[in-house]
């Protein structure tokens, strides 16, 4: 008997929305540092795929495309020489620990790429902050090689790093078109604002929660870049430097983790968006938006019941 013969899908065109937009920061992605790329997105989609039949092998049920997602989205956030077994690793993690242990698709609590990505930075710390690669020069020329040259100096790695290291600032015009070293798809922040676009045009991303990620952190970042908080960058240049635009667009808009309600929506991400800053400027992590989205997740319950509940209280008052 063939392994995953008679394998079955479920009919979500909102999943395959989700992997239309992330195509082009894939492809984005191998011409800024490789091939290798497309190898830790084959290792993480497999992976994914198998641990999520060999739960829904005896139930005979379809398989959800949203592990394609977790495993596209997984992938963008690892370092371009991230090792194939760590790769591995995380996506089991997510899939095993954040979805299939609360009943799968529906039923997580948490984001399975946003668990992978916090799983293996806090368990191979050594590998996910020593991984990182030259972004391709000439531009986008990454597709004629396997892996651009790798970055020898950590303090000399990504934006944020090199921030918290020197205070030196990247250009905004690299942050912009993404001719900067970092995590596969938080480099270009052009593409992701078009993803963006479009998938709040096709309703696949609701709108108000991006919106109030950014608010949130536009907010808390003004805040202490005007009181003096050295840790803080000029808040537009946080904006487009590390994770930021990439978890606001695809993490924290996810339809299964995020609030139902369009209030709790606008609270959710102002959560996300003010604890990222927090976790920027006072922790160990220079990102912090992985952790911001997961901490959210936990709250997302409350802000949903406490949000109808007013709603009710308010219709009879009125």
């Amino acid at each position: 008997m063939k392994l995953f013969s008679g394998i079955k899908f479920m009919n979500q065109k909102a999943m395959v929305k989700v992997l239309y937009s992330l195509t082009p920061l894939i492809i984005f992605s191998i011409g800024n540092y490789g091939w290798r790329v497309l190898l830790l997105l084959l290792v993480t989609c497999s992976t994914g795929l198998l641990t999520e039949w060999i739960f829904k092998r005896k139930t005979k049920k379809p398989l959800s495309k949203a592990v394609f997602v977790s495993a596209f989205l997984f992938t963008l956030t690892l370092p371009p020489r991230t090792p194939l077994w760590i790769a591995a690793i995380g996506m089991i993690f997510g899939i095993l620990f954040a979805r299939e242990t609360f009943g799968g698709f529906g039923r997580n609590v948490f984001n399975p790429a946003a668990a992978s990505r916090a799983f293996v930075y806090v368990s191979f710390v050594k590998y996910m902050t020593a991984q990182w690669s030259e972004p391709a020069v000439p531009f986008m020329s990454g597709f004629s090689r396997y892996i651009t040259d790798p970055i020898d100096v950590l303090a000399q790695s990504t934006p944020m790093l090199i921030f918290r290291e020197s205070g030196a600032m990247a250009e905004y015009s690299n942050l912009f078109i993404g001719q900067v070293s970092g995590s596969l798809g938080e480099t270009s922040a052009f593409l992701i604002i078009l993803s963006g676009i479009y998938l709040a045009y096709k309703k696949v991303a609701h709108k108000e929660t991006i919106l109030s990620v950014l608010g949130g952190y536009l907010i808390m970042s003004t805040a202490l870049f005007m009181l003096g908080v050295d840790q803080v960058p000029n808040p537009l240049w946080g904006l487009l430097a590390g994770g930021l635009l990439f978890g606001a667009v695809f993490m924290a808009t996810d339809p299964v983790t995020s609030p139902k309600t369009f209030e709790g929506r606008i609270i959710y991400g102002l959560i996300i968006g003010s604890v990222t800053v927090i976790i920027r400027a006072f922790a160990l992590f220079a990102g912090g938006i992985m952790f911001a989205i997961l901490i959210a997740n936990v709250f997302v319950p409350i802000i949903d019941v406490t949000v109808k509940s007013l709603k009710k209280r308010g219709e009879k008052s009125a």
